[in-house]
């Protein structure tokens, strides 16, 4: 297969996934293509879209590809597409900084390093999908472990955890992001109506689903 027909079908799977694909995954849908030859073509891609000053960027997150709004044009696509902001409150940023970059960790250990109750606040992460629980700890009351998901990745733009800046930088990049949402990708997120600042969310300081389980 041609090298632009190859991009011509990357750039296909990059506009109708809604979310990021690997080399892996866009390896498989084009089978019998050399990986190499794929791997070309969408770094390719990758340069025509920078250079060319298109309304739209491939950025890597997550572990794969996708296609993103350009910031610059952020204030002028807001016109047209209505999208509800994740607005991330200073406890929740803390909470999911503690989570990041201490996972697997549960809410307990949570709590003795913020110094107070965070059930209400992890809730909120866990309905905005940037934290899932993991498992359970090998402990009395076996609580839930908790740690960030591929959404997390994808809203903060990280490759990988591996690409995690320090805390400072971390909380300073995370207070901007969260008014700098790629509208591309986004625009059909339903995102959870939050609550009044970090209220308990009806768990009573359990986990949901812990059934009593201490944490």
């Amino acid at each position: 297969m041609e090298r632009n027909r190859i991009k011509s079908i990357i750039e296909g799977l990059l506009f109708v996934s809604g979310e990021p694909l690997s080399l892996e995954r866009i390896v498989q849908v084009l089978e019998g293509e050399e990986k190499k030859e794929i791997r070309a073509a969408l770094t390719e891609l990758v340069r025509e879209y920078e250079e060319q000053g298109r309304g739209l960027r491939i950025a890597e997150v997550a572990g794969g590809y996708q296609l993103e709004t350009l910031k610059d044009n952020a204030e002028f696509l807001a016109r047209l597409v209505k999208t509800r902001p994740i607005r991330l409150s200073k406890p929740s940023l803390e909470t999911l900084a503690i989570i990041a970059y201490r996972q697997p960790v549960t809410r307990l250990e949570v709590d003795q390093i913020r110094g107070v109750d965070s059930s209400g606040v992890i809730a909120t992460l866990l309905e905005y999908g940037f934290i899932a629980i993991v498992g359970r700890k090998d402990v009395p009351g076996r609580p839930f472990i908790y740690g960030t998901t591929k959404r997390f990745l994808e809203f903060f733009r990280l490759k990988s955890l591996a690409d995690l800046p320090g805390l400072d930088e971390f909380m300073a990049r995370a207070e901007e992001q969260a008014g700098d949402q790629n509208l591309f990708t986004d625009r059909s997120r339903e995102q959870p109506e939050a609550g009044p600042e970090e209220t308990k969310a009806g768990d009573q300081g359990q986990d949901p689903g812990s059934g009593g389980s201490a944490d």
